[in-house]
């Protein structure tokens, strides 16, 4: 008789860096390679920029729809940015997590702290650095994304932002990014392998050891 299959349960991958250290490109790399991992889908009461779709980008919401399940406790994790709510909705991620699927956050160190808060033992933290403070305005400058003022902005922020490196698990200086991905999928497998994981384990283990008292014990009755 073939043994049982062994159950998982998922697990919620953070990844946090200042702007333009890397952490969006290696989510989308970690999301292209691996069938058993989806983005976290945020709600938000902002209006959808052109291209974004909703349920797929964000989830857009009235204001009055967000506070209600913010009140509610519906939301693991969220925040106001410029003047308008984020946040994550409790009940897609943990369904998500019983079927053994698991979620990835592309969050900051505010969010990761209130997931910390909620849902610990679900939670794996990685931390993206970039290679030097030269490396990471280069990297602003040349994806030629924001202002020159976003820019300074942004390089402002991150000196507070790094300053969140000792909350998270894993620690990544990302001065590749093939090894930087690599090293985030090994930390994802290394996770998943985790006995706390996997609560089919021991209903695994003791049909193994059956099988195997049934096929090789010694016979006692002599």
């Amino acid at each position: 008789m073939q043994n049982p299959e062994i159950t998982r349960r998922g697990l919620m991958l953070v990844l946090s860096s200042p702007s333009g250290a890397g952490k969006t490109t290696i989510s989308r790399r970690i999301l292209a390679s691996d069938d058993n991992i989806d983005i976290s889908v945020s709600v938000t009461t902002r209006s959808p920029r052109t291209g974004e779709v909703d349920g797929v980008d964000y989830h857009f919401l009235d204001r009055e729809t967000v506070e209600a399940m913010i009140a509610r406790g519906e939301l693991l994790e969220h925040a106001e940015v410029h003047g308008n709510h984020y946040g994550t909705p409790k009940g897609a991620v943990e369904a998500a997590l019983s079927d053994g699927r698991d979620i990835l956050f592309d969050i900051d160190w505010q969010g990761t702290q209130q997931l910390s808060e909620h849902a610990r033992s679900d939670l794996v933290s990685v931390f993206i650095l970039p290679p030097s403070g030269a490396a990471l305005e280069s990297r602003l400058r040349t994806r030629a994304q924001d202002s020159d003022e976003v820019v300074q902005r942004r390089l402002a922020e991150a000196g507070n932002e790094i300053s969140h490196y000792a909350e998270y698990d894993y620690i990544i200086v990302n001065q590749d990014i093939d090894e930087s991905v690599a090293r985030v999928t090994a930390i994802l497998e290394g996770e998943r392998s985790r006995r706390e994981r996997q609560p089919g384990l021991g209903r695994f283990v003791r049909h193994l050891q059956d099988e195997l008292d049934r096929a090789y014990a010694p016979d006692r009755s002599a």
